[in-house]
């Protein structure tokens, strides 16, 4: 089909006349070309997709911004496989007072009870539960599932009880009037607010003060400062602006997470995430994450803060300000609480995504932060690290560390007994032991843990290090990035080193403590292999001055008695217990024990 140069839609569909795709192209020609040429640089849900197309229509528009305006419709019609889509599983969120002698508060999603006062509809449930949370603990009243009146003064206080959160009806610390008041100035707070609550508590107090009723005051006075508190603690989490929301994109190999917290005067009103298959194109997927997120939740701020470059950003800001008919500004914080506030939202998304894969936000936040400082294209989610150790050229050994999603992978650390020249080689070692180390990636069977191609290799050293691997990197024709960790005078990781020079770390804290505990780890287990086989090789030289003791005895004797001091005090009956160790050889070491 010859295909203009135009703007437009073009629909992607099956064999069963289905629609699995459904894209927006400012030259139809090209972007659609771009999926049946080579597929060397197309992820594997790309190449799936196309692998299923069986037709595809298009339609013309004026202009691309008409395109995206009709992509944007169709995609919520048909709601195509292979788009990103992002599921709205809201509904409306009420906060119910039940109508009973004892009142209670609750967070509820239908108005199903007839005998019930309905505060709502709320489109927020992260914003109904913070509600009803904190008007319980500032209004001390029950969270448990104790009936009253039948049983009102029949137990001890519960925890909340003792930590001064709830009044205790269930100890008889609060009379039926008082537990009715104390509901009415909730329900007061969560229609008006915290200033209308404060004045109209603040009027009562001093009418209680002027009546001399100090005890009823003082508790009123209590209320009001927890009000306060609140406030403050909220502010902690506040902008200076009236409204204002902020997305944050984490990608990781597998799963993505998009995360959107929302400020209204100022304050955290609203927070949601997604979890979706990893993108490929970050700035392209943040552009339709966002349009997605406002066809299907609406009530567009006038600022929105990123978390990273967005493709056809003015496209898209056209698009918000067409939906709200106002002036939209997208903004990308460097500094200040902007920064603070999408720095947040991107902990909140690492976090999410690292609870959906079983792991620790920090880890996954490290990672991130990693593949970023690095240039990668993915987060490094397993990272082979490798260090030498000798003693002034003698018993030199490498060990090979192993971390899968920022955390140490034990089963796949492998030590390496250098064979290819004595003497002191660092460079040498690290070139020979790479080399053994790929070609068991291409020889071993499956299941070993040396078929699993690393997304990064450490090693620690500086540049000379990084340059005697990458010939071997290149003749195996593999594709690993690999970097040199530089230590300090006090061998602290202080940068990494790529290209001829050095990239700094010490400023960015997570990267920073992956890095050196990587770092720390494959010293102390590359020392550890050496000092065990240095050990063994001086046990061994000791013993090959006994007359007749060569290397093969010599080991034989160290693996049936494990250490020297036990040879030693050995008889000559134990010692030829051992297979080739023949009479007049134990004689012979006997002797040798005795006069030295």
């Amino acid at each position: 089909m010859a295909l203009p140069t135009s703007p437009g839609v073009y629909i992607m569909k099956n064999k069963d006349k289905k629609i699995i795709y459904i894209g927006k192209a400012k030259a139809l020609k090209n972007r659609v070309s771009s999926y049946f040429g080579s597929h060397s640089n197309h992820s594997l849900k790309v190449i799936r997709m196309v692998e299923n197309v069986d037709d595809f229509d298009y339609i013309l528009c004026d202009t691309e911004f008409e395109a995206l305006v009709l992509e944007c419709s169709l995609i919520k019609q048909h709601m195509p496989k292979y788009n990103i889509l992002l599921k709205d599983d809201k509904g409306y969120n009420y906060i119910k007072v039940t109508k009973e002698e004892f009142p209670r508060i609750k967070e509820c999603y239908h108005m199903d009870d007839e005998n019930a006062e309905y505060i709502g509809p709320f489109i927020s449930n992260f914003s109904v539960k913070s509600a009803v949370e904190e008007t319980l603990k500032i209004f001390r009243l029950p969270r448990c599932n104790k009936q009253f009146p039948r049983d009102w003064g029949k137990s001890r206080p519960c925890l909340n009880g003792f930590m001064g959160l709830c009044s205790s009806p269930c100890a008889g610390k609060i009379n039926k009037a008082e537990y009715r008041a104390s509901i009415d100035d909730a329900v007061a707070f969560l229609k008006g607010g915290s200033a209308k609550s404060i004045k109209d508590l603040t009027a009562k107090m001093e009418a209680y003060s002027e009546e001399l009723e100090f005890e009823k005051a003082a508790k009123i006075r209590d209320t009001i400062k927890a009000i306060k508190n609140l406030d403050e603690k909220q502010k902690v989490v506040s902008i200076n602006v009236p409204e204002e929301d902020v997305f944050s994109l984490v990608n990781s190999n597998k799963k993505a997470c998009f995360e959107v917290i929302r400020f209204k005067n100022g304050r955290l009103t609203d927070s949601e995430h997604w979890l979706i298959d990893s993108v490929d194109d970050v700035p392209q997927a943040r552009f339709e994450l966002i349009e997605r997120y406002y066809s299907m939740r609406g009530n567009i701020p006038s600022r929105i803060a990123v978390d990273g470059d967005i493709e056809d950003e003015e496209l898209l800001v056209q698009f918000l300000e067409s939906q709200r008919e106002k002036k939209v500004q997208i903004i990308h914080p460097q500094k200040g609480e902007h920064l603070a506030i999408v720095n947040l939202c991107i902990k909140n998304a690492n976090e999410h995504l690292a609870q959906q894969q079983g792991r620790l936000g920090r880890e996954v936040a490290a990672l991130e932060e990693l593949k970023t400082l690095l240039g990668l294209s993915a987060p490094p989610e397993y990272i082979e690290s490798y260090d030498i150790s000798h003693t002034f050229g003698a018993d030199n050994v490498a060990g090979m560390v192993v971390f899968h999603n920022g955390r140490p992978m034990k089963k796949a650390y492998k030590r390496f007994s250098i064979k290819g020249f004595d003497g002191q080689n660092d460079v040498g070692s690290m070139n020979e032991v790479l080399e053994r180390r790929f070609k068991h990636y291409y020889e071993d069977e499956e299941g070993s843990t040396f078929k699993i191609l690393p997304d990064l290799i450490l090693l620690d050293g500086g540049q000379a290090q990084v340059n005697a691997v990458l010939p071997v990197i290149e003749q195996m024709n593999l594709n690993v990035p690999v970097f040199g960790m530089v230590k300090d005078s006090k061998h602290r990781t202080r940068a990494i080193a790529f290209g001829g020079g050095e990239i700094e770390i010490n400023s960015h804290r997570s990267a920073f403590t992956l890095v050196s505990n990587i770092q720390e780890e494959v010293h102390r287990f590359a020392v550890s292999y050496h000092h065990n086989k240095h050990k063994k090789s001086s046990f061994s030289s000791g013993l090959l001055k006994i007359d007749g003791i060569g290397e093969k005895k010599a080991k034989a004797l160290l693996k049936e008695f494990k250490t020297i001091s036990k040879i030693k005090s050995a008889s000559v009956e134990e010692l030829t217990k051992v297979k080739c160790i023949s009479e007049k050889n134990a004689q012979d070491i006997v002797e040798y024990f005795i006069n030295n």
